[in-house]
């Protein structure tokens, strides 16, 4: 890999590029100077009976055409970077239009984003402004994962229910979108025994949530419910204090069905919501935390700011 960092590829990359337009401008300067002599004569390819074609010279408009687009390659190269490395005479390049642009945003959104950063979450999700600037966050930077009606899906938790690993509050919404949150499910299988154990497992946790299952089979697996209830708690309602999650709803991360519930228990499961403190700052994330909190809680009293320009 160290080999396409070497300042090789930038003359190698500046050659080719070089060589492509002077070898367009040769090409057109070959076909100015033939000279054609006597009658014209046709190429020998004929399409429609009728319609044949000639060697004539290059009409005027297509050749200027062309020393326009040779004089502009040549000055599109020395005013930007095109050529390797060579950045180009007025220095432009792609990071710092970005950085530019940035600033640029900030002065204009930022004290509204500060604004609201001073503003207690309820109080944020109860401003309807707040609330579609937020929606707007949200759609940009988690439907992604959440999708755009914030209800997840297979590994992504659903944001519009009242379901939460954790507390729930705004508090703690916010705290995970700044910090992230790992949870890990370990494989159990070696601790309940044999492959027959974890499946009698599967089918008990789906008779604690009321769901269709083996009776026979969640009898034989009861006793041994004891080495999950360590996190699940010995009634299966789960801890939120450590993300384990309530058994006796029918509320899946990854699915419900028996296979997928022996496969976690077999497996384990590993999930990551990722930090976002350093990619948005803690203004942004206060405004996406009162949205995705608004989404199963009713603010109090909505109200209606003013814009600010």
């Amino acid at each position: 890999m160290a080999d396409f960092l070497s300042g090789f590829w930038s003359y190698y990359i500046a050659g080719i590029t070089i060589t492509g337009i002077l070898g367009c401008a040769w090409v057109l300067w070959s076909n100015m100077t033939a000279k054609v002599k006597g009658p014209v004569e046709t190429m020998g390819h004929t399409w429609d009976e009728t319609l044949e074609e000639y060697n004539n010279p290059l009409p005027s408009w297509w050749v200027w055409l062309f020393v326009i687009t040779i004089v502009f390659g040549f000055a599109y190269l020395y005013l930007y970077p095109g050529l390797g490395s060579n950045k180009g005479s007025l220095g432009w390049s792609s990071t710092g239009q970005y950085d530019a642009e940035v600033v640029k945003a900030s002065q204009q959104f930022d004290p509204i984003f500060d604004r609201y950063a001073k503003l207690d979450l309820k109080e944020v999700a109860a401003d309807q402004q707040a609330h579609q600037i937020g929606e707007r966050l949200f759609l940009t930077y988690c439907s992604q994962c959440h999708g755009s009606d914030a209800r997840g899906a297979k590994g992504f938790p659903n944001l519009t229910d009242k379901d939460w690993l954790g507390e729930g509050s705004a508090e703690y919404i916010e705290q995970t979108i700044l910090n992230g949150r790992m949870a890990a499910m370990p494989s159990m299988a070696a601790v309940l025994g044999t492959a027959d154990d974890v499946a009698n497992m599967a089918q008990y946790v789906l008779s604690l949530s009321g769901s269709g299952h083996d009776s026979v089979k969640a009898a034989l697996a009861k006793d041994k419910f004891v080495a999950c209830a360590a996190c699940h708690g010995p009634e299966g309602k789960g801890n939120p204090a450590i993300g384990a999650p309530n058994l006796t709803d029918k509320t899946w991360l990854y699915g419900g069905s028996a296979q997928t519930i022996t496969e976690t228990i077999t497996l384990g499961r590993t999930n990551q919501m990722p930090s976002f403190r350093a990619f948005l700052g803690e203004a942004k994330i206060h405004l996406i935390a009162a949205y995705v909190w608004s989404l199963s809680n009713k603010p109090e009293a909505p109200a209606k700011t003013a814009m600010v320009q």
